[in-house]
């Protein structure tokens, strides 16, 4: 539950229009709800800022979608690693659901509200190459479904560096870079190289075998020579996106 709802409720409940008995059942989920299999956190956004997100994978469409409708009754929804049947069923309930195949992530707005994005400040996503794009998209969901300006800049890698110094007053003006990159994770460090903003750097698990599923990326990203870079794990868009946030706020 948000902070401005339990305002709204004990403001109510001063003002006369709203008895105790009611109140205390508008609160009565607090602070959270046991599913059986799952067990939702309705405190997250009053603790974090930002609901519970759900993480799809190895998840059934039913225990996927149950969760989802609970915490759509309270607040904004995003979930993430989902997939078309997931979304299918989900509309069914909720018909104001948007799916993006690509970022496999489900937003859910609250009562049918728009986003409200800050637009002062931008949130700028690179890839180093197409096939990165799909952890790519992930972050650039999480960070607007959290109310953020976010940009997007893909296939500049640096077997291409002049497609990156092309677009150079547009990293210029971002207020925090999210770079993702698989094969040899190089494009990070020339990025941070570049500015002072901070750079999350997000290894993917593209490329061929000595790559390692992410791995070799990984560490590349984690010898890093520019000041500024920090790294989240192998195609976490997501923990990208939600960092990146926290730092545009």
């Amino acid at each position: 539950m948000h902070k401005d709802k339990i305002k709204a409720i004990l403001q109510s409940v001063q003002n006369g229009q709203v008895s105790i008995e009611t109140a205390l059942q508008d609160l009565s989920k607090l602070p959270f709800e046991d599913l059986g299999f799952a067990t939702l956190d309705h405190h997250r956004a009053l603790r974090k800022g930002f609901p519970e997100v759900v993480f799809c994978e190895n998840k059934t469409t039913e225990q996927a979608v149950k969760i989802m409708e609970k915490l759509a009754e309270q607040n904004v929804v995003l979930a993430t690693r989902t997939n078309r049947q997931m979304y299918e069923e989900i509309k069914k309930s909720r018909a104001n659901a948007e799916f993006n195949e690509l970022a496999r992530t489900i937003v859910i707005p609250y009562k049918g509200k728009e986003i409200r994005i800050d637009r002062d400040k931008t949130i700028l996503v690179i890839t180093a190459g197409t096939s990165d794009i799909s952890v790519a998209e992930e972050a650039v969901v999480t960070a607007k479904v959290m109310g953020h300006h976010v940009e997007s800049l893909y296939d500049v890698g640096v077997a291409g560096l002049h497609r990156l110094l092309n677009k150079k007053d547009k990293i210029e003006k971002a207020n925090v870079l999210v770079v993702v990159a698989g094969m040899d994770g190089a494009l990070p460090s020339v990025v941070a190289g570049l500015v002072d903003k901070p750079v999350i750097a997000v290894p993917t698990s593209v490329g061929y075998g000595a790559s390692f599923n992410g791995i070799g990326p990984l560490l590349t990203m984690l010898n890093a020579c520019a000041p500024g870079v920090t790294v989240v794990n192998i195609d976490n868009g997501f923990g990208a996106g939600y960092f990146a946030s926290l730092i545009n706020r």
